[in-house]
């Protein structure tokens, strides 16, 4: 390494990254032995686990040209955290496994492991754990774990015919955002700007998965692929038909000024936009929904999913076929 150039993981090594890591991150209660040693150890209160894992690639899920290493973190741990809620629990940890190119600047590392750290912070959980290797490209594997607290999971299979079917947190935000960006759109009115941070750091309603079980949310999911597929989900395995309201839906003047932008529909966004990671739940008819929950559909008998009561033919998001 030259004076006055940037340090690269490269130039740290292995150890050198992981000790780097390990200092910007802090550790909480659940926490009993965290990173430095063969395994980190857990608390586990409840005597029940919950465990979520996913991968993140550059390239396929995000781009260091239109997100820095501190959008990125959020985002990697933001979409796990959000998958431990959606069972009801309430997140503790998150591991992470790291793969970077040597040349990648330790400023870069530095502004992930912040953004993992913060969006951790957002729910009382920190990052216990994890490894590194050198690769190609930029590859996050993130496992995620949480605490039921003595509640029951929420699962996608216990939705009834006669509940009704709500959304908490932003729907087609992030596909707007990424529409825009593939467009060559990267500024312009606060509207525009506000889809393009969605795509960059999703905003999950974290509080809404446990107070949801709370309030006897008969099935749960993470809507990471799409409203539609997702629900298809739940219809699936509880053996129902959903059935949703478009009029309902929520579609933000922001989602309609990136629509004229584009000359796209925002309800196509709405419906099938994946990476904002709201939550879809079911409720029995007599529970009343607090205000973060929308009511945009019901359960009856049958199968799949309808808007209005037609097929919408168009899916969500497929990673071996889109």
């Amino acid at each position: 390494m030259h004076k006055g150039c940037a340090i690269t993981v490269g130039d740290l090594g292995e150890f050198g990254v992981i000790q780097r890591i390990s200092g910007r991150l802090p550790r909480t209660a659940a926490v009993l032995l965290g990173p430095g040693d063969d395994a980190a150890v857990l608390k586990a209160p409840d005597g029940r686990v919950v465990v979520s894992t996913d991968l993140l690639i550059e390239g396929r899920h995000f781009r260091r040209d239109w997100s820095s290493g501190y959008d990125i973190g959020r985002k990697a741990a933001a979409q796990n955290l959000s998958d431990i809620v959606a069972m009801g629990a309430d997140p503790t940890a998150l591991v992470v496994g790291l793969g970077l190119p040597a040349d990648v600047g330790t400023d870069w590392v530095d502004a992930l492991t912040d953004g993992f750290r913060d969006e951790c912070d957002l729910v009382g959980a920190t990052v216990a754990g994890g490894d590194i290797a050198r690769s190609e490209t930029v590859v996050l594997g993130v496992t995620a774990l949480g605490d039921l607290g003595g509640r029951a999971p929420v699962t996608r299979s216990g939705a009834r015919p006669g509940d009704v079917v709500a959304v908490a947190g932003r729907l087609g935000h992030a596909a707007a955002g990424l529409a825009l960006f593939e467009a060559g759109v990267t500024g312009g009115s606060p509207d525009l700007v506000t889809l393009l941070e969605a795509h960059r750091r999703p905003r999950p309603p974290y509080a809404c998965g446990p107070a949801a079980a709370l309030l006897g949310a008969t099935a749960m999911l993470d809507v990471s692929d799409g409203l539609l597929q997702d629900l298809g989900h739940v219809a699936d395995a509880s053996g129902v038909a959903v059935g949703l309201d478009a009029a309902a839906l929520p579609v933000p003047e922001s989602l309609s000024a990136a629509a004229r932008e584009l000359g796209a529909d925002p309800l196509e966004w709405v419906l099938t936009g994946g990476d904002d990671h709201a939550l879809a739940a079911t409720f029995p008819p007599g529970v009343r929904l607090p205000p973060e929950w929308t009511r945009v559909g019901a359960v009856t008998e049958g199968h799949g999913v309808q808007v209005n009561g037609q097929t919408w033919t168009k899916g969500g998001w497929d990673h071996f076929r889109a």
